[in-house]
């Protein structure tokens, strides 16, 4: 693609076509992407231009002023100013266009619009759980096909980055503050999305899909949702809360220790704490472990688990305690 087809399309001066893979880049999944990929061939060309340039010419001046037997070494010539100002300004008006590119994209990827639709993201060891408006938590983000989508993203450990490459998107999610990335997606399917940043042992594990609904199909997907574990036993739909917010990742149910005690057979049983005292593990404890955490701690394990308040409810909670229930000691 020309570079002059590559800065009409960054400017917008040419509608957006559908492209397939190139060699350099995925293929363009949002209304965004064909800038930043624009922005990058436009660096990427001028690059290899003056590349082969200056190495032609050295290549030439080497040869074509190579010491011979039988000449003088001649001085230097005094410099020539037109040459030295033709030099510089060149590079300073590439890097002025290039800049202009640059602050343009980030300027439309940093200004959601009004009628996004608006998605929590949190990003935590080693997960990321999305939370819609009817207050949907899933492992997955779905989205509607040609409507903006807000991000607002938070971590609950240490920093994460949001990377969706087919969108060419990515955000650092950092602990303490929210931060916020939009995008627009134009590709029906399923697309990866990552995280872009070391966040410890199970990093290359945080990995899930975005999954793009045709025009009208993605409300239908978020009410059958929102439904779906209503319809399963409790014990059932415990075990899938269980996987759903990561309690896998920390608790084991074949009794042995990881991150956090082992769920075998600790329902109705007692637990020593970090201080000395002891608990009787009912739905009480199970309960206020979930919402806060930090409150008591057993002994032997570091208060390291993040609150799920204000993404879980207590009929999830329920049936996290029904499927507990279901861990004994013969599991």
């Amino acid at each position: 693609m020309g570079t002059a087809l590559l800065v009409a399309r960054t400017l917008g001066a040419l509608p957006l076509a559908q492209e397939q893979p190139s060699f350099w880049m995925p293929a363009e999944a949002s209304t965004g992407a064909h800038v930043v990929d624009a922005t990058f061939y436009f660096v990427l060309w001028v690059c290899v231009f003056f590349f082969t340039l200056i190495v032609t010419l050295m290549l030439y001046f080497v040869i074509r002023y190579r010491r011979r037997a039988g000449r003088e070494v001649e001085d230097s010539p005094p410099h020539n100013m037109p040459l030295e100002i033709l030099w510089s300004g060149i590079p300073l008006v590439l890097v002025m266009v290039i800049f202009y590119l640059g602050f343009r994209s980030f300027l439309a990827m940093a200004e959601p619009p009004q009628n996004a639709y608006e998605i929590q993201v949190t990003g935590q060891k080693w997960q990321w759980l999305f939370t819609y408006p009817n207050g949907w938590v899933d492992k997955e983000l779905h989205v509607p096909q040609g409507e903006p989508v807000l991000l607002t993203m938070t971590s609950q450990d240490v920093i994460h980055s949001l990377y969706v490459p087919d969108f060419r998107i990515k955000r650092d999610v950092v602990p303490g503050r929210y931060s916020k990335l939009w995008f627009t997606a134009t590709e029906p399917g399923d697309h990866y999305l990552f995280c872009a940043e070391y966040c410890g042992t199970g990093h290359s594990d945080m990995i899930t899909r975005v999954v793009v609904h045709p025009p009208g199909e993605f409300e239908k997907w978020l009410e059958n949702a929102a439904n779906v574990y209503k319809t399963m036993p409790p014990a059932q739909a415990g075990s899938e809360m269980y996987k759903k917010f990561g309690c896998v990742q920390c608790h084991t149910i074949d009794g042995k220790a990881n991150t956090g005690p082992t769920f075998k057979g600790v329902f109705g049983s007692r637990v020593t704490m970090s201080d000395g005292s002891t608990v009787s593990v009912d739905e009480n404890y199970v309960r206020e472990s979930i919402m806060d955490p930090q409150a008591k701690i057993v002994r032997g394990f570091q208060g390291v688990m993040p609150t799920f308040k204000g993404k879980i409810t207590d009929e999830q909670i329920t049936w996290i305690i029904a499927y507990l229930k279901t861990l004994s000691d013969e599991h």
